[in-house]
């Protein structure tokens, strides 16, 4: 089951520290243009994925082209895409060792949630972190020491 409880979304949003961002836009017309902003605002690393744009950068951040070409370790999966194509970036995110998948307002894959689960991540579904972060009270990211 996705996490759903306010106090598990928010220990996940605090526990979080490097974001990779699927379906990241250049445009400042799009949700996950101002999402990721406002992300990096807060004090995550985020890692923008979006093969169209590949090798540009969006908010001083080089954008991949896949998940697999970070090589490094990334918390949090927060995908950007079409209900059907979320489950690639799912897959994707358990191959890549990742530690949960968000999925995004609008984003409802049950079948990829219950992959991302299976394979030990934690799940949060059909939410945005822009809201949820100031609603639940999450404290700012602090850089690693």
């Amino acid at each position: 089951m996705p996490l759903t409880a306010e106090a598990d979304i928010k220990a996940l949003l605090e526990s979080t520290r490097t974001i990779a961002l699927v379906g990241a836009s250049d445009r400042p017309d799009r949700p996950s243009y101002n999402v990721m902003k406002f992300l990096q605002d807060w004090g995550y690393r985020v890692l923008p994925v979006n093969p169209q744009i590949t090798g540009e950068h969006v908010h001083g951040e080089y954008v991949w082209r896949e998940l697999s070409q970070i090589g490094e370790p990334i918390d949090m999966v927060d995908i950007f895409r079409r209900p059907m194509a979320a489950g690639e970036a799912v897959d994707e995110a358990i191959a890549a060792g990742a530690k949960s998948v968000w999925m995004q307002i609008g984003v409802i894959n049950e079948e990829a949630a219950a992959r991302a689960e299976a394979a030990g991540l934690k799940v949060v579904m059909n939410r945005c972190p822009k809201i949820d972060i100031p609603r639940f009270g999450v404290r700012r990211v602090e850089p690693a020491a």
